[in-house]
């Protein structure tokens, strides 16, 4: 198997893993009194269940996201683009800006 391939199983893993502890959060917590609606509705356990997939795929993309952007190199070098000297005295370039008009319902704009 490819190695980024196996990168990505790893990281969905991760953030699915990340998502299963978020979700056990706030129903520990009681947030938004989702325990008590979860507990006393006869779809709390699919409710529970969307609720633990569709945060496990936000975070398994931003564990991935993480781990493909900690790959590049450093980018701290001192070979940066060349840079134009900015001249001391700028000197003003004169520009024509001929206005053209254009007719809208019969009146010039």
């Amino acid at each position: 198997m490819p190695k980024l391939i196996r990168l990505y199983i790893r990281q969905v893993l991760i953030g699915f893993a990340l998502s299963a502890v978020f979700v056990g959060l706030v129903l520990w917590f009681n947030i938004a009194n989702l325990w008590h609606l979860v507990t006393h509705s006869p779809g709390g356990a699919l409710a529970v269940l969307m609720f633990w997939l569709f945060n496990g795929i936000v975070f398994a993309g931003v564990q991935f996201g993480i781990a493909i952007m900690r790959m590049g190199g450093d980018d701290d070098r001192d070979g940066g683009g060349k840079r134009d000297a900015i001249p001391a005295d700028p000197v003003p370039v004169p520009v024509e800006a001929g206005a053209r008009t254009r007719r809208v319902l019969g009146r010039r704009v």
